[in-house]
């Protein structure tokens, strides 16, 4: 039996404007420029307003490269499971220096090094295409991740190479053996004892550092100090320096090579540049790469003249004009939607200025108020989830650094005298404890939120635990020191 139903909804449809402003948001400014240039391949319509600013000019914007790091310290031995994952940013930074791209030169790859290598030993030429199967499961680190056993498997099925353990394991030995030492080790105990291994081992220190890696390994990496000096029978000073020559080993030996000879230097663009003057912020956006747009002379008097003699065109001029008209709805959209976006970009930022003011005058870290972005969203009058597309991987720099938008989001709690105050605060206080504490007697967690409490700030022993680990700072017994 057939029935008919009358209903009534409310929906929301999207114009293809509004469309093209929220895919925009969330475009950083590094690839907007890309977006922009596949728009004009795409639309004829659209052409370029303006010749692009020289490259080589003076008027250069500063990119500052990210992960960077300047030494080794004894965490880089420590176990994944013991330490959780973290990264040490710098930032040091004026607004006189100038920051510039590194050309990227192509040359010899970390891989085409270690097979350039076999040339150089006497190989048969099964043992050549062995090896040259290990090197090709060499990460970029350094490291051969894939067991033996399964490369033997690989060898026979692929390659239709029948070889055993023994045969594996002295090729992989002699892969061993090539530059950078400690290539090819199946884990990070393996490549410390190959780097080590090409050391003077009459050396007192180096042999007590072979001895900790090769017999001690647990325990160097958990800092039980106490027990490797009573089973090695030596002193805290020649435990010193005997570590002080582990530090000299390289736990990722692939990486230095392969960061300089097989990808780029990332940068970060930042998307706002900010200049404090006399307590007034000076907020612009970073357009250097952004080129302006206009719609195309040649389509827009091609429709002038076909509305001024519409009666004698043929059908295949209609169709033509048809599709240019289309073509010039869609340029018309795509700029107005550009220039929402730099709208909305900059009515964010603004409003996130006047909420922290105090903390971008100074950039002092304590400054920092609690803030949402249901905060910003109420400010500015738009939906949380414009706030949360700009502040996605969107970035300021200040007089201070180049900070992502989503590290001045954080939320709050309040102290004993009801007080709000910002997470980062707290964050703040724990790295200062932790930087002073003493590094033979590190400050347990138990210790830490007494300490906060003291402060008035009242929180458990867990949370000082969550906070500790998002600041990328192990427990106390992996801070131990000698």
């Amino acid at each position: 039996m057939l029935k008919q139903n009358l209903q009534q909804k409310l929906l929301q449809k999207l114009s293809p404007l509004q469309i093209q402003v929220i895919k925009l948001l969330e475009i950083p400014t590094a690839q907007l420029e890309q977006r922009i240039k596949k728009e004009i391949e795409e639309n004829p319509i659209l052409e370029l307003d303006r010749e692009q600013p020289d490259p080589d000019s003076d008027d250069q914007d500063t990119r500052e490269p990210e992960n960077e790091r300047d030494e080794m310290s004894i965490d880089d031995y420590i176990s994944d499971e013991d330490i959780p994952a973290y990264k040490l940013q710098q930032r040091n930074f004026s607004k006189d220096d100038k920051h510039e791209d590194i050309p990227f030169s192509n040359g010899t790859t970390f891989h085409e090094h270690l097979i350039a290598q076999l040339g150089l030993r006497r190989l048969t030429e099964r043992q050549h295409e062995i090896a040259e199967y290990i090197i090709g499961n060499i990460d970029e680190d350094g490291y051969l991740r894939r067991e033996v056993d399964e490369i033997i498997d690989d060898l026979a099925f692929s390659q239709n190479i029948e070889v055993d353990e023994r045969e594996a394991l002295d090729v992989l030995e002699i892969v061993q053996d090539f530059d950078p030492a400690g290539v090819a080790a199946r884990d990070l105990q393996e490549c410390l004892l190959l780097q080590i291994g090409r050391k003077d081992r009459t050396i007192p220190d180096v042999e007590n550092a072979f001895q900790v890696l090769k017999y001690h390994f647990e325990e160097f990496t958990r800092k039980h100090y106490d027990k490797i000096t009573k089973r090695l029978h030596i002193d805290e000073e020649e435990l010193k320096d005997a570590l002080a020559e582990v530090l000299k080993l390289n736990p990722k030996p692939g990486s230095s090579y392969s960061n300089t000879m097989t990808k780029t230097v990332q940068h970060i663009i930042p998307d706002f540049i900010l200049d404090v003057e006399d307590e007034k912020f000076q907020l612009s956006l970073n357009n250097r790469n952004v080129p302006e747009l206009r719609i195309s002379n040649t389509y827009s008097d091609m429709l002038e003249d076909y509305s001024a003699n519409k009666k004698n065109q043929t059908e295949e001029k209609k169709n033509a004009v048809m599709f240019v008209k289309q073509k010039l709805d869609s340029a018309k959209w795509f700029i107005d939607a550009i220039k929402q976006r730099q709208n909305t970009l900059m009515t964010v930022m603004e409003a996130i200025l006047d909420y922290q003011k105090e903390y971008f005058i100074e950039g002092d870290e304590t400054k920092l108020r609690p803030m949402i972005l249901k905060d910003i969203a109420d400010v500015t009058n738009l939906d949380i989830s414009t706030i949360s597309r700009v502040s996605n991987s969107k970035y300021i720099q200040t007089h201070f650094g180049i900070f992502a938008l989503k590290y001045f989001f954080s939320e709050g709690m309040q102290t004993d005298s009801g007080e709000e105050v910002s997470t980062r605060e707290i964050k703040k206080i724990l790295e200062e404890c932790i930087a002073n504490e003493d590094k033979r007697k590190p400050l347990t967690d138990d210790k830490l939120a007494n300490i906060l409490k003291e402060k008035s700030y009242n929180i458990a022993r867990r949370t000082v635990a969550k906070y500790r680990e998002q600041l990328g700072i192990p427990v106390a017994r992996l801070r131990k020191e000698l």
